[in-house]
């Protein structure tokens, strides 16, 4: 089983870049972020004529997610529900399917913008209220994956220079603690699983100034995994050749296997 996820900054745009991806790739499952279109537009149809069942949740011009899956789709779930408060209430930023026996989780992690600020603030607390909704629905024991942009870069290993982040977000230790108590709650970094200690290994890069050029990344598009699963990893790639070509998303594919 070849599960995926993969940022694609605005659907629309990126949809032939999508078609491409699946059309090489072969993933069985592709976790999709920041979707960028309303429920009513999402390309359904088009996916179903590829082979693959999905679903969205969408919320306009902004945010957005989905899941693809060609090894069934049931139970498909929006949110967090309405017995937890979400500090970014009307947000489009987590949906969830039972896709080939894992339950699948595709999500946007709010960036946060600067350090201090009430959006910083809000995602911390978007990050506990994952945790605690993870801990209501699922135990450790259950087959689960939460893929998607974390927007938090897990260790120093994760960016292309530490001094060039300093006092920025995504690297913050607070925005790791967040990551740590979901480990600690029994999900392991699958792609560190494979490649535990190997820098340089990146899936977002900035538009601007050439970064991808000159590799000037940081590594924010995540799958944490439950035991089940991670015990499952056969393999995993950054596709960089997803970011190349003609109108790329800024992050790239990251394609997990699974025996």
């Amino acid at each position: 089983m070849r599960i995926a996820t993969w940022n694609v900054n605005s659907l629309k745009a990126r949809m032939d870049r999508v078609e491409e991806f699946l059309g090489y790739a072969e993933v069985d499952v592709l976790c999709l972020q920041e979707t960028k279109m309303t429920n009513a537009a999402f390309p359904a149809l088009a996916f179903h004529e590829l082979g693959y069942d999905s679903v969205h949740h969408g919320q306009g011009q902004w945010n957005g997610v989905a899941i693809l899956s060609r090894v069934g789709l049931t139970d498909p779930a929006e949110g967090f529900g309405s017995k937890f408060t979400d500090p970014y209430e009307g947000d489009a930023r987590l949906v969830a399917a039972t896709c080939g026996g894992i339950r699948i989780v595709s999500v946007y992690v709010p960036n946060g913008r600067e350090v201090g600020t009430d959006h910083f603030v809000r995602k911390l607390e978007w990050f506990s209220v994952l945790r605690a909704w993870l801990a209501a629905n699922h135990s450790p024991e259950d087959a689960i994956a939460i893929l998607g942009d974390y927007n938090v870069a897990p260790t120093d290993n994760d960016v292309w220079k530490v001094e060039a982040f300093e006092g920025a977000t995504h690297v913050t230790e607070a925005e790791r603690d967040a990551i740590t108590a979901l480990c600690d709650w029994g999900l392991s970094d699958a792609f560190r699983v494979v490649y535990p200690i190997q820098d340089q290994l990146f899936s977002y890069w900035d538009y601007r100034a050439g970064d991808f050029q000159s590799h000037r990344g940081v590594r924010i598009d995540l799958a944490l995994t439950s035991k089940s699963v991670t015990d499952r990893l056969t393999w995993a790639v950054i596709d960089r050749n997803a970011r190349k070509g003609t109108k790329p998303s800024d992050h790239t594919p990251v394609i997990f296997d699974l025996d």
